[in-house]
């Protein structure tokens, strides 16, 4: 059975604005809260780890907060333009919304072909990584059907498409590592690619092109226009690279951003990175860890930026969803 948990802390927070103060009074409580922090951090239900940089990202005692819970494993969190959000429950497959307003959690779909990682374009279509067949899809508005835009490259087929990241031309980056499902069928002719990498595909179009197969096992995956990035994980190397991106789809200039691995990742509109896993971990653009946020759950999946003005923090992990209200917003 599928728990809501109320969202009136999430409408409170809309119209909540931090009170001046002198700057002694700020100089207590800064120091006030450096010593509760350090008394907390060993602790995994302590409200976040703070380091240097993180104090502005979060909202005045904000804490993770459970929305739902009863789900066999959350994934693929994805915003629409209000901010409510589509997550998948993928042992189960099946795709839920989020109201941001209501606070309500309702099934949009109850067969997915297996989808994990989420987006939504800049034309509010659905499209999500859907590996029962190595697929990536998009859904009808009513989340009754979907159609296949990819599913092979050069006559071999997807291992599993797992993340992806659209950009403003409706160009479709995605990771396709290998994680063996029990429901898999034998691809018959179809043999399963045996690299696992990056690709793009451009827009209208069925073609994918490879584009890095330099990862163990690449994962979770997000860019930003804006911010001139795409920041890829490999899960199994545990190392986290950011590309250089011009024209929206032109990539250079790979580096190692930092040593941790992640499934799912969003990015703010600073510019800093949040991985998942063990809780979400914070780094800014030097790659340098600045928070963590820990998370009551076996394992945290991934995140992104949600809410009417995208700066509720949205998390996916094991069971049950989460949020949180921050000072930032979301990247575009």
């Amino acid at each position: 059975m599928i728990k809501t948990v109320s969202q009136d802390f999430l409408h409170l927070a809309e119209y909540f604005n931090p009170f001046s103060m002198s700057k002694f009074v700020f100089n207590v409580i800064t120091v006030l809260s450096l010593f509760s922090c350090l008394l907390s951090c060993n602790s995994k239900h302590s409200t976040l780890v703070s380091e240097t940089e993180s104090t502005s990202l979060f909202a005045e005692n904000e804490k993770p907060r459970q929305l739902a819970t009863g789900f066999s494993f959350t994934e693929g969190p994805a915003s629409d333009a209000q901010g409510n959000v589509y997550f998948t429950d993928q042992p189960n497959d099946k795709i839920y919304f989020w109201n941001t307003k209501s606070g309500s959690v309702s099934l949009f779909s109850d067969s997915t072909h297996r989808s994990n990682g989420l987006y939504i374009d800049h034309e509010n279509r659905l499209l999500a990584c859907a590996d029962l067949k190595g697929e990536i899809i998009e859904f009808s508005s009513n989340g009754k059907s979907f159609t296949s835009i990819t599913s092979s490259l050069n006559a071999g087929r997807f291992n599993g498409p797992n993340d992806l990241w659209v950009n403003a031309s409706g160009g479709i980056f995605f990771t396709d590592p290998n994680y063996p499902r029990p429901y898999w069928e034998s691809p018959g002719s179809l043999a399963f690619i045996n690299t696992m990498s990056l690709y793009y595909l451009t827009p209208q179009s069925d073609s994918a092109q490879l584009i890095d197969s330099n990862f163990k096992k690449p994962n979770g995956i997000i860019g930003s226009e804006t911010l001139h990035k795409l920041y890829v994980t490999d899960a199994d190397g545990n190392r986290t690279y950011v590309y250089e991106l011009s024209n929206g789809s032109e990539l250079s200039d790979r580096k190692l951003f930092c040593e941790l691995g992640s499934d799912g990742m969003t990015l703010d509109e600073r510019g800093n990175l949040y991985l998942t896993g063990n809780g979400v971990t914070v780094f800014n653009p030097q790659g340098e860890k600045i928070a963590h946020i820990p998370i009551d759950e076996h394992w945290t999946s991934n995140v992104t930026f949600s809410g009417s003005n995208n700066d509720l923090l949205f998390i996916t992990a094991s069971t049950s969803i989460y949020a949180m209200k921050m000072q930032v917003k979301g990247a575009n």
